[in-house]
């Protein structure tokens, strides 16, 4: 049974940091995601790394969030660290799994999703 979890969200000051975990049991997962979705607002894409730790951005949080993974660990587990937090980062967080093929920005290609975990960013 695959499962994603969650965890490391929380409510932070602007400019804060968070560091966002996801454990991903089941399989061998490869490409894995980070997406969020602000209340009224559609799922959109944050950042992607692959099994050899190939990253993909989202133009909002280049050069302030970072995606990496240990495949080392079991579960394996990626984690985003984001840092400069701005209030428009709020959002509930999910980790995903992506398949084999399709675009890694576009959430309609990842097949595993997690809980999601809630961040908030205060002014």
């Amino acid at each position: 049974q695959v499962q994603l979890v969650e965890s490391g969200g929380g409510l932070v000051q602007t400019g804060g940091s968070l560091r966002l975990s996801c454990a991903a049991s089941g399989r061998t997962f490869s490409t894995m995601g980070w997406f969020r979705q602000a209340p009224g607002k559609e799922r959109e894409f944050v950042a992607a790394i692959s099994w050899s730790s190939s990253t993909w951005y989202a133009d909002s949080v280049k050069d302030r969030f970072s995606i990496t993974r240990d495949n080392a660990r079991n579960p394996v587990t990626v984690y985003l660290q984001m840092n400069s937090l701005k209030v428009e980062d709020t959002a509930v967080y999910y980790c995903a799994s992506k398949g084999l093929t399709g675009d890694v920005y576009s959430d309609s290609r990842y097949n595993y999703w997690g809980q999601g975990t809630y961040v908030t960013i205060s002014s």
